[in-house]
């Protein structure tokens, strides 16, 4: 017989556990904001401290902390255009703590370089030397994918996958989804496959859809037979994984 004490103990590291997996199915969702990558472009060169550039990255910076509440934000002329893009969840505080954690890291890691891209899990930020609004960056996007491939049926999972971020491109680009994002699911034998798509704020639908169908293509290898990849980069993002990692993620495509 079990004494009164042990008794709650049991229940006590009974409801921890629980309460732990909780937590970390939650932070499993949307609650991390994990470091992805950044890139210094070299070749547009430095500015100057009390520089005009540098005054304009500072009051364009401070119209991005105020504004990225609505969890975007674009800037755009002959010498500077500057994006902010927070993940379709993300916005209000989680946008704006994205914002500052990533402002402060493109400082750390690309000091006093004009041109500058970093990425988060929950938010893009772009700077560049010259106009650059619409226009599709084809240079700077990379693939990163779970270590585990598919071990059944590869071919039919290949068709799956890409069926879902097809229907998902399109459900961003039509109807009064101006936010260009969309999440959806789609069944592949016994599992459910979970998608994202998002483009960044300043592409037009057309754009949006050419983006993510070069990054389909161009990195297919890096997508095909894993448990889950994301291709990222300047203009559009695509994700796909064996698991729920937005909060809300209940659409069936």
């Amino acid at each position: 017989m079990y004494s009164s004490s042990s008794v709650s103990r049991i229940i006590l590291i009974y409801v921890s556990a629980i309460q732990l997996l909780l937590i970390n199915s939650k932070l499993s969702l949307n609650v991390t904001n994990e470091y992805l990558n950044h890139t210094c472009l070299v070749s547009q060169g430095k500015y100057k401290l009390g520089s005009e550039y540098d005054k304009l990255f500072k009051n364009i910076m401070k119209m991005f902390y105020k504004n990225s509440i609505r969890g975007y934000d674009l800037f755009g002329d002959s010498t500077f255009t500057a994006i902010l893009q927070c993940r379709g969840d993300s916005y209000g505080p989680k946008c704006r703590d994205c914002f500052v954690t990533a402002l402060a890291a493109l400082r750390r890691r690309c000091p006093w370089y004009k041109g500058k891209i970093i990425w988060y899990d929950q938010c893009l930020l772009s700077m560049d030397s010259k106009y650059s609004v619409g226009q599709i960056d084809y240079d700077n996007n990379f693939c990163m994918s779970n270590a585990k491939k598919v071990v059944e049926d590869g071919v039919t999972f290949i068709q799956v996958w890409n069926i879902l971020i097809g229907d998902l491109t399109k459900l961003a680009t039509t109807g009064d989804n101006y936010t260009l994002y969309s999440v959806g699911e789609k069944r592949y034998k016994g599992d459910m496959i979970y998608g994202m798509v998002q483009c960044a704020v300043d592409l037009s639908r057309k754009a949006c859809q050419e983006c993510v169908l070069y990054n389909r293509f161009h990195f297919q290898v890096c997508v095909n037979d894993m448990r889950g990849a994301r291709v990222v980069g300047r203009s559009c993002t695509f994700r796909l994984e064996f698991y729920p990692f937005i909060a809300k993620q209940v659409r069936n495509i």
